[in-house]
């Protein structure tokens, strides 16, 4: 059994974004609180590393998703938070010279899209009002814990009437469009929009970006809206932060720790002890037993109820069903260190439209569809889709000591085979494979920044067998379960069990696998406190 000298009111696994969110929270609200992260490092993903003597953030990039509220609640600002908004949200260059390019400003967005089409210019005020509109309410259901469904109480009446209000603000119209386009296609949603092929794709990639799904899944448009909640809309989001993301991971820690929790880097959980269906505390690597009243996962729901819990106290139907949470990886991640800045001809020398994140593939629907196909397939993409941001050219702090002109590139590329264990891409060939991503993505690069293969003097691939053994993403899935429609609001993580409470008294679920899902939102670590808390209090009642 667990000590109970050293015994804590909550001890959350893991010390990634969504984790730290959570113990803040709850060591604001008077618990006693301790997160233990594996790695030597807190964030998760949302870290910085070092790489050829700069920094490079390992997986997310930006950071710009975090809820207002969060920020706020943590005085993240106090904690040395400062983050950095572009005025170009997305450049997206094309073969033929020209680009995509939309700004935080509407009116710029606008006339920047009249080079292509004078009709899709004027539609993109819509589109961009639609999304907004849309996604407010996702942005409102994600703020709100999904109601009980198996008995559900006064409380949950109060959700239902708040939710109801809130549907009901979208008016008649949108109303309507809601219900019509959360289940469609993100390239027919597009499509009601734009008739320009470069203009429907790289407005769609945020409705297939991190998934394993293709422009023309079912679903994937309530991908987009979710994408967009709290953001700039149409556009989406590009913010940094000052020192990568680290810079934000850090700053959670330091509130966290400010409010009274302790943090523990260095320390992996093996086992969430119980006693009689009832969390008693964890078990560390070590050997080190340490109690509590609630233990907090940060880590994803499988791997949480598969691995960690005694199998006999998940019960075997459970243990089935979370085996089947579908977390299909077909991200992959390469940092570039580069002598200079590379030259993309579409820019025209204008290194502004450099600073925000870089679409390349993009090129129409059916380019990335059949990108798309190759993973569904089981192979690599031939030309994968690429989301790049050089974060060096709005945080020098990156490359501070490098020779001058080093600039960091951080490449999101899609698609990868999903469905393969890190086991089974080291078995694949493991460098072989590094080498064939990251060759792959620079020749992507190559058609619209003619020449960067010579400016690359330091590279690093992670595959989705990587970001699994490295930051314990179960597949490699950066959201910690893909973001269907089966996974969604009351479905999230599984059905019955998406209020944050896991299926043993005291386990709670507080990372990208719960509800509102995966991005760096902090949505459900604070969602996640707010249920431990509440039950605390009826404890003690």
């Amino acid at each position: 059994m667990a000590s109970s000298t050293n015994r804590y009111d909550a001890i959350v696994i893991g010390g990634g974004h969504n984790g730290l969110v959570s113990a803040a929270y709850m060591a604001k609200g008077g618990l006693r609180v301790l997160v233990l992260e594996a790695r030597d490092q807190v964030g998760g993903a949302a870290v910085t590393e070092s790489l050829g003597g700069v920094r490079v953030p390992a997986l997310a990039h930006t950071v710009g998703r975090l809820r207002p509220s969060v920020a706020s609640d943590l005085d993240l600002r106090s904690h040395g938070l400062a983050l950095v908004s572009p005025e170009v949200r997305v450049f997206a260059p094309q073969p033929d010279g020209r680009a995509v390019t939309l700004w935080g400003e509407l009116a710029r967005s606008v006339e920047s899209l009249r080079i292509w089409s004078e009709t899709d210019a004027t539609a993109f005020v819509e589109f961009d009002r639609r999304v907004r509109a849309l996604s407010k309410f996702l942005f409102d259901l994600g703020e709100e814990a999904p109601p009980e469904i198996k008995a559900p109480g006064f409380g949950d009446a109060l959700v239902g009437l708040r939710l109801g209000r809130a549907f009901r603000g979208l008016g008649r119209n949108d109303g309507r469009t809601m219900l019509r386009v959360v289940a469609m296609a993100v390239a027919d949603f597009v499509a009601e929009s734009f008739s320009t092929e470069a203009i429907r794709a790289t407005t769609a990639w945020r409705g297939v970006r991190h998934t394993a799904m293709g422009p023309w899944s079912a679903g994937s448009t309530q991908v987009l809206l979710a994408d967009a909640a709290g953001n700039d809309g149409g556009a989406g989001e590009t913010v940094f932060a000052k020192g990568g993301p680290s810079g934000l991971s850090d700053a959670l820690a330091s509130a966290a720790r400010a409010f009274g929790a302790e943090v523990r880097t260095g320390v992996r959980v093996s086992q969430v002890l119980t006693a009689d269906g009832v969390v008693t505390g964890v078990v560390t690597d070590a050997g080190e037993e340490i109690a509590a009243a609630a233990v907090v996962s940060g880590v994803d729901p499988k791997r949480l109820l598969t691995t960690l819990v005694d199998p006999v106290t998940v019960g075997p139907n459970m243990r089935w069903r979370a085996g089947n949470i579908r977390t299909p990886g077909t991200t992959a991640k390469v940092n570039l260190v580069l002598d200079g800045l590379p030259d993309f001809p579409a820019a025209g020398g204008d290194a502004r439209l450099l600073r925000g994140r870089i679409q390349v593939g993009t090129t129409s629907i059916d380019a990335m569809e059949h990108a798309f196909d190759e993973s569904k397939y089981g192979r690599f993409a031939a030309t994968p889709v690429l989301e790049a941001t050089i974060p060096s050219l709005v945080d020098p702090s990156l490359v501070e000591g490098a020779p001058e002109g080093t600039h960091v590139m951080s490449v999101v590329a899609q698609w990868m085979p999903p469905k393969r264990a890190a086991a089974d891409w080291a078995a694949a060939g493991g460098a072989a494979d590094r080498e064939a991503v990251g060759d792959a993505v620079l020749r992507s690069l190559e058609t619209v920044a003619p020449g960067i293969t010579g400016r690359v003097k330091v590279r690093q691939v992670l595959t989705p067998g990587d970001l699994e053994t490295q930051y314990g993403l179960t597949g490699g899935h950066p959201m910690h379960a893909e973001p269907g429609l089966d996974s969604f609001f009351l479905w999230r993580p599984l059905l019955g069990w998406a209020r944050y409470r896991m299926p043993v008294q005291g386990l709670y679920l507080a990372g990208s696998g719960a509800h509102p899902g995966g991005g760096v939102t902090g949505a459900p670590g604070r969602n996640a406190a707010r249920e431990v808390i509440a039950d605390k209090r009826k404890r003690r009642k």
